[in-house]
């Protein structure tokens, strides 16, 4: 996993409502156990039409959306089933935060484990991003702080241990793994035997 700090990208706005991860990676695409290569079928079924031709109407094939690695999405996504398959589509895809008023917890929690940052921003916030794609945004991380292109501050909330393990890089194996020898002094020093 990459340490994410600071995000300086580009929105592209999905502002479908209960966009849920079936939609976001289809099931018949969890053929592998590994992160990559998922992100060339995100969204499989609405970025392409039955005879695999790019369905330009689909915000992520607008070549005005090439490069952009904030997702503005509607209501409640990534609802559905629990699946990390579909943080991994978006972070392959270049997708590294994903702006809506409401993200499923299931969906938020596995992208917080797996380096895709989700970001709840208040109705009117939101409004605004889904009306002007395209604009930059300025992501502080470490402060929990999105910069709006005119400056205007929003704060979101983050977890503390999930903005710990996103800003250093790490899941929560590597956390532990960071941990052994403070395990193994504990282990050597208890008085106690389980």
């Amino acid at each position: 996993m990459r340490a994410i700090k600071h995000i300086r990208a580009r929105t592209v706005v999905l502002d479908a409502r209960d966009i849920d991860t079936d939609q976001i990676i289809p099931a018949r695409f969890l053929t592998a156990t590994s992160r990559e290569g998922f992100g060339k079928n995100l969204f499989h079924d609405l970025r392409f039409h039955g005879d695999g031709s790019k369905n330009w109407n689909f915000p992520l094939n607008h070549p005005d959306a090439e490069g952009c690695e904030i997702l503005v999405a509607g209501n409640n996504f990534g609802c559905g089933s629990s699946r990390e398959h579909a943080p991994w589509a978006l972070l392959d895809y270049g997708i590294c935060a994903v702006i809506s008023t409401e993200i499923a917890d299931i969906f938020r929690s596995n992208s917080l484990k797996n380096g895709l940052l989700p970001i709840v921003v208040d109705a009117k916030t939101h409004a605004w991003l889904s009306k002007n794609p395209g604009v930059e945004l300025d992501i502080d991380v470490t402060e929990s702080m999105l910069t709006m292109p005119d400056g205007h501050v929003v704060r979101f909330p983050i977890d503390t241990f999930a903005r710990f393990c996103l800003v250093e890089g790490i899941d929560e194996l590597g956390f532990l793994q960071q941990q052994i020898s403070r395990i193994e002094i504990f282990e050597e020093t208890r008085s106690w035997t389980p």
